[in-house]
């Protein structure tokens, strides 16, 4: 279809548009907006009313344009036009602005930064949103954008929204600032990371402080910053000192982490490496392994669980990753968290911490571009709601079809004086959903994820001379499904759980 689509015209793409099924508008819809080409992206302008068209197509352009592997600003400038000055529905806009910090960062990584005049408009664009919004929820789709586009300029920003902003914009904006590569975690701010875990100027959320000493721990940290987060655990909580104390130790497990070497000779003195420290009992878990290892790639599966100290789950978060030749892809992840159950189950807050609405919901990072936020509910009145009138239906994350890979390169010249060229295409289908199922009377809470991909590879190499012609052409197709199930029954002390991890047969043609 790209293929075809790279030669038509404008007229022809739109008819194809218009004329389609409404069940296979939406892949076309994904073609037209991976094959990019003037008139496909005039056709989209034409074809794509924001006022009127459903939103499950919208949200499958806005979804398609973020994961371009290779974004043109053209297709940017398409989608800012798309959302300026209209009146768009709540997840129309969050999925837009969403998208256009991707395409930002993506354009930026191709050296256009400062080079394409529509960069700076969509990078101003979130910049000036983000400074004239009222509503917390505006704030942190702002800083979610920012997240996704990955410029240090932006770190400035990030830093004044962590150590200042509420529980959500301070969780965001050290998330965003999490996705940072060691370069850019400057001195300044390690800083404001250490303010926020040690709480010198306010008491601050158990999730933003665990961040703020991941960026500390993860990031080539002096063992002074080491030994501080490890004598800041005897003062926790059971659980939150828990989770922290096996985040040290896995990184003593894995051969990527910057931090092994210093985090290994402090382990060496028995002043900090002993029972008093690594005794904690509580039910909280970070775990992170490989499940496949090649040369020169390895895939892992991290799983970070953290509780309330009356053992409800606060948070839990799951994570496929790809490693290769030092660079790290964020391939999936999945995060449910929950808030303010601490008031249902008669719990006491600590000391200074503010009392959090009640509130479920859910995340997700795919291939390094985040995605907007899913609520389950919010506030007690919609919790009683979605009880009572739940479906049973899983929620629907992403869906759709992404081209990875598009690489066509002509006349390559051979040894021989003949002359080949080459033609690769990769293309990713995609359905990843999650639930959250609490039950109030029989006191469990059951959270599923099941991701499904299937990829698909095109390449072909030809030889063409007045005596010889030559064609080697290979096609490779793989498919996998892995289900994440947990279970939570906290109707007896200790509080019961189970997980499971299914990898399904992976067929490879």
């Amino acid at each position: 279809f790209i293929q075809m689509l790279r030669s038509a015209k404008k007229r022809d793409v739109l008819q194809l548009l218009r004329r389609a099924p409404k069940e296979t508008r939406p892949f076309l819809v994904e073609v037209a907006v991976a094959t990019q080409s003037v008139a496909s992206l005039a056709a989209l302008s034409d074809f794509l009313d924001f006022s009127k068209e459903p939103k499950p197509l919208l949200e499958k352009f806005l979804y398609t344009a973020a994961f371009s592997p290779r974004p043109s600003g053209e297709l940017l400038h398409l989608v800012l036009d798309k959302l300026d000055g209209k009146q768009l529905a709540r997840e129309i806009w969050e999925t837009g602005i969403v998208a256009v910090g991707s395409l930002v960062g993506k354009l930026c990584q191709q050296k256009l930064c400062g080079l394409q005049q529509v960069v700076e408009r969509g990078l101003e664009t979130i910049l000036r949103g983000l400074r004239g919004a009222k509503e917390e929820a505006e704030v942190v789709i702002y800083l979610l954008a920012l997240g996704n586009a990955v410029l240090p300029e932006t770190i400035p920003t990030l830093l004044e929204h962590a150590e200042d902003g509420p529980t959500a914009v301070t969780a965001v904006a050290t998330a965003a600032l999490q996705r940072f590569s060691a370069p850019h975690i400057s001195s300044k701010v390690k800083q404001v990371m250490r303010r926020i875990f040690h709480q010198k100027r306010k008491s601050y959320d158990k999730t933003c402080r665990l961040a703020a000493a991941e960026i500390l721990l993860h990031n080539h940290p002096s063992p002074m910053d080491v030994i501080n987060i490890l004598l800041a655990t005897s003062e926790m909580e059971t659980e939150m000192a828990t989770f922290l104390l096996l985040k040290v130790q896995n990184s003593l497990r894995d051969d990527h982490h910057l931090a092994k070497k210093i985090i290994k000779d402090i382990m060496g003195d028995p002043r900090i490496n002993n029972y008093n420290f690594f005794s904690k009992v509580g039910m909280s878990s970070s775990f992170s392994g490989p499940l496949t290892v090649t040369q020169d790639l390895t895939s892992t599966f991290g799983l970070d669980l953290l509780f309330l100290e009356g053992g409800f789950l606060r948070k839990s978060v799951s994570d496929f990753s790809l490693l290769s030749h030092g660079q790290r892809l964020r391939a999936a992840q999945v995060t449910f968290e929950a808030q303010g159950m601490e008031s249902m189950m008669g719990e006491n807050l600590s000391e200074g911490e503010e009392q959090p609405e009640l509130m479920a919901g859910m995340s997700a990072t795919f291939f390094d571009v985040q995605l907007r936020p899913i609520s389950f509910f919010q506030g007690y009145t919609d919790l009683m709601a979605k009880v009572l009138l739940s479906s049973g239906e899983p929620t629907n994350v992403v869906r759709g079809n992404l081209l990875l890979m598009d690489h066509h390169q002509v006349v390559i010249p051979l040894q021989s004086g003949l002359q080949m060229t080459v033609k690769l295409q990769g293309g990713l289908g995609l359905d990843i959903s999650a639930d959250m199922d609490m039950s109030i009377w029989e006191q469990e809470l059951k959270t599923s994820i099941t991701a499904r991909g299937s990829l698909a590879m095109d390449f072909q190499a030809e030889l063409d001379s007045p005596f010889l012609q030559v064609t080697l052409r290979s096609q490779t197709e793989v498919e996998t499904s892995i289900h994440f199930d947990t279970k939570l029954r906290f109707s007896s002390s200790p509080v019961l759980m189970c997980l499971q991890l299914r990898e399904e047969q992976v067929p490879y043609r």
